[in-house]
């Protein structure tokens, strides 16, 4: 099977059967999955910080680098390869507190409350998730079945 990588701040879409969509060092970053299973339609996010507004120049170059900007962009590429919304899969990953153990910015969790309410604003339920703690993840999506696996400290689960 061939892995397609999505870098921090990166999103991919793919249909191929023989693909599996994969994002490492999920921290505090945000790493999102939507999945069709009537379609067989995968995609992937791994969106660094919640609000563009810190840099609206450089969410303009790098639009998945901001969950708030990044995750309807990628909603829009998935409604545009043919998904339905009220057939689509979403997990998420990541949202730790990696880095930030005297919790001041609070970035996972910030990344996580944006991503929610872009999900309940868009009338779409979350599935699965594995966040928090202080552990980075490594996410990887089958696109012929949609299985989703999360490896964290050595140990492989599916999501």
């Amino acid at each position: 099977m061939k892995s397609v990588i999505v870098d921090i701040a990166g999103a991919a879409v793919s249909s191929q059967p023989d693909e599996a969509l994969v994002t490492y060092a999920l921290g505090s970053c945000i790493g999102v999955t939507f999945y069709d299973p009537v379609l067989h339609i995968g995609a992937m996010g791994h969106f660094m910080l919640p609000l563009s507004s810190i840099d609206t120049h450089k969410a303009a170059e790098k639009p998945f680098m901001f969950v708030d900007v990044g995750v309807p962009k990628l909603l829009e590429e998935v409604f545009r390869h043919g998904c339905r919304k009220h057939d689509l899969i979403t997990r998420v990953a990541g949202c730790a507190a990696a880095l930030d153990n005297a919790n001041l910015f609070r970035i996972g969790e910030r990344n996580h409350a944006v991503f929610r309410k872009i999900m309940w604003k868009n009338g779409l339920l979350i599935k699965g998730e594995d966040i928090g703690s202080n552990i980075t993840r490594t996410l990887r999506m089958e696109i012929a079945t949609g299985r989703l696996t999360v490896r964290s400290g050595g140990v492989e689960r599916e999501l």
